[in-house]
């Protein structure tokens, strides 16, 4: 039997971003993962205050070079990589100048969301998609880490739900407490129907706060890792709405052994609760 094959999509990962419960679950699980004898792909944002040379990230020439249409506008693709070898894996970092080149993370210095944090979440999320089909990789399960990784599953389930890469895959979403005040640009859902995102997904992202961005990603996933941090009765009631398998208070310790068994239910299709 071949190796399950595992897509890490995260918004942050240690060592390259700041420590947070995100980056830290981000950087243990993908290492856990291939310890237990998966294929894993690593993806992450370059942000613009990753030290390349200090982490010796390179660009990967054969890979970069698309463009990518966000908002009727072409945006280059750039693809880089870099290895964490105490974790013996590769991180690649999707980055473009005009989203990423910024000395900042998913902020501003006051701690705002930046205007274009809407098309910055949509070129990561189809960056890393088209990456993983020029790979020529076809992952059986892509677990999503973080608000700006929320698009992917609406994506995966529809704009490449043909595409041969991604027709079979299944798709996990770890929810987390780490969000934003507000709401992302009041056109978000214009720019996705200009991406050919159905209208029946616009109304869970019509008021795009962190909350709905979540909704959205639960709807279009095949199963729910809800970290113990977590503490919204009003997501945890959608969550149970789902009919989906869940990990509920997903701890840090045990992390790498409640995904896999995750990822074994969703794989056999078993939508049953897998704990409590």
């Amino acid at each position: 039997m071949s190796k399950a094959k595992i897509l890490y999509v995260s918004q942050e990962i240690q060592p390259f971003c700041p420590e947070t419960i995100i980056s830290r679950i981000s950087r243990q699980l993908p290492q856990g993962a291939h310890e237990k004898d998966k294929e894993i792909r690593v993806f992450m944002p370059r942000y613009g205050k990753i030290n390349e040379r200090r982490h010796q990230l390179h660009e990967v020439i054969r890979l970069s070079g698309m463009n990518l249409i966000v908002n009727d506008t072409d945006h280059p693709l750039i693809i880089k990589v870099a290895s964490i070898p105490s974790a013996r894996m590769q991180v690649y970092f999707i980055d473009n100048e005009e989203y990423f080149k910024r000395k900042h993370y998913l902020t501003d210095e006051d701690g705002d969301l930046f205007e274009d944090s809407d098309e910055r979440a949509m070129f990561f999320s189809r960056g890393v998609l088209e990456t993983v089909k020029k790979l020529g990789w076809v992952p059986d399960v892509i677990h999503c880490h973080g608000w700006m990784s929320s698009l992917m599953p609406v994506y995966a389930k529809h704009m490449y739900k043909n595409d041969a890469h991604f027709a079979d895959s299944k798709v996990v979403y770890s929810v987390y407490d780490n969000g934003f005040e507000g709401q992302l640009s009041s056109d978000f859902t214009k720019k996705l129907q200009f991406d050919g995102v159905p209208d029946d997904i616009i109304p869970f992202i019509d008021k795009p706060t962190f909350e709905n961005l979540n909704k959205a990603a639960i709807k279009y996933s095949d199963g729910v890792l809800v970290n113990s941090d977590v503490n919204n009765a009003k997501l945890s009631k959608f969550i149970d709405e789902q009919n989906i398998p869940v990990v509920n208070n997903a701890a840090e310790d045990s992390i790498v052994a409640d995904a896999i068994s995750l990822y074994d239910t969703v794989l056999e299709g078993n939508h049953e609760l897998v704990e409590d």
